[in-house]
């Protein structure tokens, strides 16, 4: 028997056979918003309610395929549920997330959090006076290369990333930083406890309106210095992060899901016969050894719907908050500015 329960304040979840399920509705039904519908279905923290897509063509075609509801406004939808995962173009993610948070739902609104920094802040705003809670989608904080290696990561001083991929032209409505190096941006605040002193960059556009290749520069007042490049006009997919710190070299590699940690410490006096061995100008001796942890298979973006259910259903922090999604844009809209 299906029961109805009250947590946390006015929302109501779906219990089933003793599990708490969330119940939950899609905003936009493309290649991506597909991805959420199916992991949505599969989960048993969530009761997948249906969702809106603005092509009704379109709409109409996934719910003969796949089964799921469709509702013909977003209205509907958002009334429905619980939980609205809003995977919509980035320019309507501030108009969704405002109709969604006015009825008091949680929301999970994949990243760029909204379109400009100024829309994050009032969702953000608007957020915290409903007692909701609300996560961005930077799913590459679940890629299991980089939750293998985070706890390792301490204080680095220097990073290098590189996200190239093939040309694809979903996705250029946006330019590249927005599209791909926010990825890394939020990787590198997430690590990186310094604010931001100075941004330096380049781009260039070659076939879209906007920068397909960029470069930036990222100085925090702590000292660490981030170099980032983005392409999205490569011959070949790359997504590659390598962190310095002091004595240690940590190397994520985001598309193998493969990680390397290389560290030193001080070398014994007698060294073993394969024992790497280096020794610097005034003659101290480090010993390298390589100490890389297992990287479990997962899928990322299931990881990061339900952790949120979690967040909800617990009434705790979401993993990527909105304040971090907001970091993450107001950075990257620092990088453009520079173009």
């Amino acid at each position: 028997m299906s029961i109805f329960t009250e947590i946390n304040s006015e929302n109501l979840i779906f219990v089933q056979n003793d599990k708490i399920m969330i119940k939950a509705g899609v905003l936009g039904a493309g290649h991506l918003g597909k991805i959420h519908l199916r992991l949505l279905n599969q989960s048993d923290k969530y009761e997948l309610v249906g969702f809106y897509d603005a092509d009704e063509a379109n709409a109409k075609k996934v719910e003969a395929e796949f089964g799921y509801k469709y509702f013909n406004t977003i209205e509907a939808l958002i009334s429905a549920v619980d939980m609205v995962d809003i995977v919509t173009p980035t320019l309507s993610h501030y108009d969704c997330a405002k109709k969604a948070i006015a009825q008091g739902k949680h929301i999970f609104i994949e990243k760029p959090i909204t379109n400009t920094v100024e829309e994050a802040e009032e969702i953000r705003e608007l957020l915290s006076h409903h007692n909701i809670r609300g996560q961005v989608g930077h799913v590459e904080r679940f890629n299991p290369a980089f939750t293998a290696v985070k706890d390792q990561i301490e204080n680095p001083m220097f990073i290098e990333t590189h996200r190239l991929a093939e040309f694809n032209p979903r996705g250029t409505d946006v330019p590249v930083v927005l599209d791909l190096m926010i990825h890394d941006i939020d990787i590198i605040l997430s690590v990186v406890k310094s604010k931001v002193k100075h941004v330096s960059a380049s781009g260039v556009s070659v076939i879209s309106d906007t920068p397909d290749i960029a470069n930036a520069r990222i100085e925090f007042e702590n000292g660490c210095v981030a170099n980032l490049t983005a392409s999205r006009i490569s011959l070949k997919n790359m997504r590659k992060t390598r962190f310095f710190q002091r004595d240690a070299y940590i190397s994520v590699d985001f598309l193998e899901k493969k990680c390397e940690v290389v560290k030193m410490k001080d070398a014994p006096e007698v060294p073993g016969d394969f024992d790497m061995v280096l020794q610097n100008a005034e003659g101290v001796k480090k010993q390298i050894y390589f100490d890389n942890p297992d990287v479990a298979n997962n899928n990322a973006i299931l990881d990061e719907l339900e952790t949120f259910a979690d967040a909800i259903t617990n009434n705790t922090k979401p993993v990527v908050t909105l304040h971090d999604g907001t970091e993450a844009l107001r950075v990257a809209t620092m990088i453009i500015n520079q173009f």
